[in-house]
């Protein structure tokens, strides 16, 4: 799977944050989560947003990417103005974007997977993913995924 090396700078996400890990039991922890954001547009209360763009965050890991993590989906903002949401700081840093067009839980899965095959030198700071909500066909959505690297 092929990738872009980019630095970022810091970014500030605010959302619904709940602890994960990637075993099949918890599977249904993360889109329990986005459902929750999307039935109570927890999107539209989010103050501060520089865009509308959904993301979906891994952080605080426990280990690697088998052990426990933070996963928070929310948005981008320049302030938190939000003191009832969760909040986490993206580090400045390097990172590998890789970009998918599929469907936000098929597809990305498959790339996880990929990814998760791959001799990449993570930090397992933070990973997240970027959602462009810029197609009417679910299953033709841009996501990106960015992986922290040393």
């Amino acid at each position: 799977m092929k990738y872009e090396l980019i630095t970022l700078t810091e970014m500030q996400i605010v959302g619904l944050a709940v602890k994960a890990d990637n075993s099949e039991e918890e599977a249904f922890v993360i889109g329990n989560t986005w459902q929750r954001f999307f039935d109570e547009s927890i999107m539209n209360s989010i103050n501060n947003k520089i865009t509308s763009l959904g993301i979906g965050l891994y952080a605080n890991y426990e280990s690697d990417a088998l052990g426990s993590y933070t996963f928070l989906c929310g948005c981008e903002v320049t302030k938190n103005k939000n003191p009832e949401l969760n909040a986490i700081t993206i580090p400045a840093g390097k990172y590998g974007k890789f970009t998918i067009k599929g469907h936000p839980v098929n597809d990305l899965m498959k790339a996880w997977q990929e990814i998760w095959q791959m001799q990449l030198n993570r930090k397992f700071t933070c990973d997240f993913e970027v959602y462009h909500y810029d197609n009417e066909d679910m299953n033709n959505q841009t996501i990106d995924i960015y992986i922290a690297l040393k």
